[in-house]
């Protein structure tokens, strides 16, 4: 899947952003908005990921799902 369908999506995937990364809040997911970037941010500073690390989290989740 890519980052356009998920964009698209959101609101049917951010529960699965919330089981993923349980230390995401709400807020941080409705903040995201589909947003890559801002996803790949709120990992950096939620769970003190590397940008790298976040960057590399993100797209093996979107080749899971």
């Amino acid at each position: 899947m890519n980052w356009d369908t998920i964009e698209g999506k959101w609101n049917q995937i951010k529960g699965g952003i919330r089981s993923k990364w349980a230390k995401l809040t709400d807020d941080d997911v409705e903040l995201v908005g589909g947003k890559k970037d801002a996803l790949i941010g709120r990992l950096q500073e939620r769970y003190g990921y590397e940008r790298d690390r976040a960057e590399r989290d993100v797209d093996d989740w979107i080749r899971s799902i």
